[in-house]
């Protein structure tokens, strides 16, 4: 596919809520963390399934039925080529990285995890990646231990390996930090991680929309994104495994899709990927994340990073330049987030403000709160950008966050 233009203008254009072609009023949206709005393309696609194709997919001998699971499984190969895993049965769709994660939590522990074994997370992670290992853990009598984060809001790498020996099962980190934007060195950790014969599992929930990921580069057994953070739809999300350690696993769920000989004395599985999706997919879902892929496709990847950077360092820069600001998390190289607190006020009321302003930001413990507990503060403001953003966007942001300092102090 011949790469677009990647002028801002031209990309604002395909984006209806935000083109100032829907019925809201003037909005800057920088709630792109939590999710991303859709381009013209996929809601086109969305449409048209469910107009022109809609049918139940693998089950049918009829025309409909046949278009509709080739629609779906062109979707699969699409993610396939868009992680760079090595085949389609290593992709497995979910809900989103939540379900993605809990699916592991359980399949995984079921048949790996014992007593004493160590699963290691960070201080970093959001809820859906420690909360589904606890869970793990109380059952098969494991443990959890946190890899501590250091004064810049990164990932303590020596903390990490001093945690590292041959009692430790997995390793389930996030690729970048929903909450300060932080970017964790897989690379390093993945091949730690395989010296002691432990597992690895990323959450790329918030890397899939800016970076470009190869699965095989990683080398990781597991890696999660969710479609509604890349411009697609909500309720759909993907689960990559290793073929190798997919098929070492048991079923999550029971039903129909996942058998491949039901009687009342047993029951045979599907092979790869069906044994993990039991019961009707979200095919729409599916068929609109690949096109968000396709769409992001249009462009060099390069460029959207650079524009993404470019609105960062600028609005890091800007507000730098406001009396009662700090920035919360790295200086440096990060994902397009910017956390920060606002003298002595308290996120919500700074949000509730910059919301009366037409200033969509997220604030809180953004589903963080061991990382807001670690950093000893109650939560932030965060700001997030995405390729549609723009420097103008930015400059009212600022203009935003003065007035509202002016309110508060």
């Amino acid at each position: 596919m011949s790469s677009r233009p990647t002028a801002i203008e031209t990309i604002r254009d395909d984006f209806p809520l935000i083109s100032g072609r829907s019925t809201r009023d003037e909005l800057v949206y920088l709630d792109n963390a939590a999710s991303t709005q859709k381009p013209n393309q996929v809601l086109h696609a969305l449409h048209h399934y469910y107009a022109e194709v809609n049918a139940n997919v693998h089950r049918g001998v009829h025309t409909l039925s046949d278009e509709a699971t080739a629609v779906f499984e062109a979707a699969r190969e699409t993610v396939t080529q868009f992680v760079h895993a090595r085949s389609p049965n290593e992709i497995i769709w979910t809900r989103g990285t939540t379900e993605s994660i809990n699916l592991v939590a359980n399949c995984f522990s079921e048949r790996y995890l014992n007593s004493g074994d160590v699963i290691l997370v960070s201080e970093l992670e959001h809820h859906s990646n420690i909360v589904p290992w606890q869970m793990a853990a109380q059952r098969r009598e494991a443990v959890i231990k946190a890899v501590r984060i250091g004064a810049d809001g990164c990932l303590d790498l020596s903390h990490f390996k001093s945690l590292l020996d041959e009692r430790v099962k997995l390793v389930a980190l996030t690729h970048v930090s929903n909450a300060l934007g932080s970017i964790s060195p897989l690379a390093e950790i993945t091949q730690l991680s395989r010296d002691v014969g432990a597992f690895v599992l990323i959450d790329g929930a918030q890397a899939a929309p800016h970076l470009a990921i190869d699965v095989q580069q990683l080398d990781c057994d597991f890696y999660t994104f969710s479609g509604h953070k890349l411009y697609g739809p909500t309720g759909i999300g993907v689960l990559y495994g290793k073929e190798s350690v997919l098929a070492s696993l048991p079923p999550w769920q029971g039903g129909g899709e996942m058998i491949e000989k039901v009687t009342f004395e047993e029951t045979t599985y599907q092979g790869l990927p069906y044994r993990f999706e039991a019961g009707t997919p979200n095919i729409a879902g599916a068929v609109g994340l690949a096109s968000a892929i396709d769409y992001l496709s249009q462009f060099k990847r390069e460029d959207l990073l650079a524009h993404e950077n470019d609105l960062l360092s600028y609005a890091t820069s800007r507000l730098n330049q406001i009396e009662g600001v700090r920035i919360v998390g790295p200086p440096g190289t990060k994902g397009p987030i910017i956390s920060f607190l606002l003298a002595n006020s308290h996120p919500h009321d700074v949000g509730t403000l910059l919301n009366n302003q037409g200033i969509a930001v997220r604030t809180g413990h953004h589903c963080a709160m061991p990382l807001m507990a670690a950093l000893d503060i109650p939560g932030t403001i965060r700001a997030s950008f995405a390729i549609y953003n723009s420097r103008t966007e930015v400059d009212q942001f600022v203009g935003a966050v003065e007035k509202t300092r002016a309110m508060l102090m």
